[in-house]
């Protein structure tokens, strides 16, 4: 094979030098017949000298950077040691690109026809193969060569790809970011707008629930005769009055109801339950206040819940009618959210706008304020209320009656003031005419607590109304205080959710008060009782 020309060789038969440049330009200035053939020669002249200075940089750093990957793989193969004295040969063939060798001995270098060599004088038992070829020129690539100079092209071309890329997928997740969002502000707005309306009277949809029974006109009828001042309620029974949410911080709650029963000679109690606490702790509560009523006196029980209290005594009939069978004489619901309440719901559904803001504010209410529990308020939603009546179902051969109203939104009630307690001012006398009676110095000391209640019932039936077109007391929708399978009374009289437990400062001698109610709610419940016993007694006899 034919020796080529080294660089030194090459550069030194290169027929265009610095000096000739100078001499021949001076020459060829004088002639103007061949100045444009002359011109592109000293142009190619030019390039073939670049040419040569650009390879001679490429080869001295290649060799640098083969030699020392060369090493380093040998340091890194013990096998190899013994072939320390040998070189290394490397071979990069790149359509008359370049075929590179390293020598330990001479590190001759060689150029010529587009291919630079590098032979090593001992030839090198190392075989490279394409992987070994393809670390090594990334190895090379990786080194601050004059390379990177050169790529600066191809590197912009990548980055400007790579933010292009990145641009996109950025804008592509905002977007999806942004639609996802979109779609959770669509559902809270549905949500919300949307409230109870499908919750409302659930239970009286449900298929397979038991028929209710109008006892509205009987119960007028017991009304009037007790008003009369014909007493009908018997003796032989033990009367329970069970308070709804919020009755711990209610001094007068039911305690009319129990002075006029007491007068009558009745048994009469009111539960001392704490009306903040869940449905299912109360309902264990009154379980054991029922167990020592009926041991302590040896009559039934019949019970008379208000609101909360309504729902409470339920659950103590559903999750321990077999220990309460015997000791129970009836129960009656005056105006509960039996099926749930909207107003509960509303506060507290999950998915609304600012769900998560009015429940902190709840509990900040109940939990810090009143010192109860939250599950309280969550008790009475429709969606607790379906998961607890669906696991425990009120036994039918109980005697139930339900009991609701509506509240009258009149200009004129907004007036109303309810006396729900009485503030005892030690340092503030009335003018009393007996100063020597203890009763009269009793009272001078005391003054009614009234508060705006059946205004505030009527703007929440007011609410209710417009919003779902139901009517209420102000709470409680009336089709979700009938309890399934009861005797159901719809008084034509507007009265407000809190009527029956606070009387009101501007008394009607012409309307019956909540005690009358009272009792007229539990003389149709006897009767109840003993056609179910007497029905129950004439199938025996069958």
């Amino acid at each position: 094979m034919e020796d080529k020309p080294s660089l030194e060789e090459k550069s030194r038969t290169v027929p265009c030098t610095g000096d000739q440049l100078t001499t021949q330009s001076d020459v060829d200035i004088k002639d103007n017949d061949g100045i444009i053939p002359q011109l592109f020669e000293r142009a190619s002249c030019l390039s073939h000298r670049f040419q040569e200075f650009i390879e001679d940089l490429v080869v001295k750093d290649a060799r640098t950077n083969i030699v020392e990957s060369t090493i380093s793989s040998s340091e890194g193969h013990p096998g190899h040691a013994s072939n320390s004295g040998n070189c290394s040969r490397l071979s990069v063939d790149n359509d008359g690109a370049s075929a590179i060798s390293v020598s330990e001995s001479s590190n001759s270098v060689s150029a010529s026809e587009g291919r630079i060599a590098v032979t090593s004088a001992v030839a090198s038992p190392m075989n490279f193969t394409n992987s070994a070829l393809v670390e090594a020129t990334q190895s090379f690539w990786n080194a601050p060569t004059f390379f990177k100079g050169l790529m600066f092209p191809l590197f912009g071309f990548k980055f400007a790809w790579r933010l292009a890329f990145t641009c996109i997928t950025s804008s592509y997740i905002h977007v999806r970011r942004t639609h996802r969002q979109m779609r959770r502000l669509v559902a809270r707005v549905q949500t919300t707008l949307r409230g109870s309306a499908n919750d409302i009277g659930w239970l009286l949809r449900t298929p397979g629930m038991p028929s209710v029974e109008d006892g509205t006109s009987r119960f007028m009828e017991l009304l009037e005769r007790i008003r009369i001042g014909e007493h009908m309620l018997p003796d032989t029974l033990v009367y329970l009055l069970v308070p709804g949410l919020f009755s711990n911080h209610g001094p007068l709650y039911f305690v009319d109801t129990k002075k006029v029963f007491s007068k009558l000679g009745l048994a009469c109690h009111i539960a001392k339950i704490h009306s903040e606490a869940s449905v299912e702790t109360n309902a264990w509560e009154l379980k054991q206040y029922i167990e020592e009523l009926y041991w302590g006196s040896g009559k039934r029980v019949m019970l008379l819940g208000h609101s909360k209290g309504g729902v409470d005594a339920a659950a103590a009939m559903a999750m321990y009618w077999p220990d309460l069978k015997d000791k129970v004489a009836g129960l009656a619901l005056v105006q509960s959210p039996y099926g749930g309440s909207p107003i509960a719901s509303d506060i507290l559904r999950e998915g609304q706008i600012a769900d998560i803001e009015t429940r902190r504010i709840m509990e900040l209410l109940i939990c810090k304020v009143i010192k109860g529990d939250m599950r309280a308020l969550e008790d009475l939603t429709y969606e607790k209320r379906r998961e607890f009546i669906s696991k425990h179902m009120l036994p039918t051969d109980v005697p139930l009656v339900s009991f609701h109203t509506e509240v009258s939104i009149a200009p004129g009630v907004m007036a109303t003031m309810s006396h729900i307690a009485h503030a005892e001012l030690p340092w503030f006398s009335r003018p009393c005419t007996n100063t020597n009676s203890e009763e009269a110095a009793s009272q001078r000391t005391k003054v009614p607590v009234a508060v705006p209640v059946a205004a505030a019932m009527a703007m929440c039936a007011m609410h209710l109304q417009l919003r779902y077109g139901e009517k209420s007391d102000g709470l409680v929708t009336r089709m979700d205080a009938e309890v399934p399978g009861s005797v159901v009374v719809r008084p034509d009289r507007k009265l407000d959710h809190a009527w029956m437990v606070y009387s009101s400062l501007t008394k009607d001698a012409a309307e019956p008060n909540a005690s009358q109610m009272c009792e007229a709610l539990l003389a149709l419940l006897v009767e109840i009782g003993q056609r179910k016993s007497g029905s129950v007694a004439d199938k025996f006899v069958k």
